[in-house]
């Protein structure tokens, strides 16, 4: 199975990107690092794929799916809210 793609859109080191991210990390660390493939994208830095995205603000989570796009904005630190967005039932994950 192919990995699945995670796009997390920051802008610049700002408290917020920072707690994405932080957040982001305990959420692959949980999940273990075989199936997902992150890439962190600095708008302040890349503006063209932001534009390109429509990112209208930050940190965003976009998850780039066969149907469709789906994006949740924040820190990420309501983790329940975030596999949900993924698609990830939790008593499947405490089962591991």
């Amino acid at each position: 199975m192919a990995a699945r793609l995670l796009r997390l859109y920051i802008a610049g080191n700002s408290a917020s990107s920072r707690r994405a991210q932080q957040n982001l990390e305990r959420l692959r660390a949980s999940l273990g690092t075989h199936g997902w493939d992150v890439d962190v994208i600095d708008v302040l830095e890349r503006p063209d794929l932001a534009e390109r995205a429509r990112i209208i603000a930050t940190p965003t989570l976009s998850h780039d799916d066969t149907a469709r796009t789906r994006r949740i904005v924040g820190d990420l630190g309501d983790t329940a809210r975030v596999l949900e967005f993924l698609g990830i039932d939790q008593r499947i994950r405490h089962e591991r």
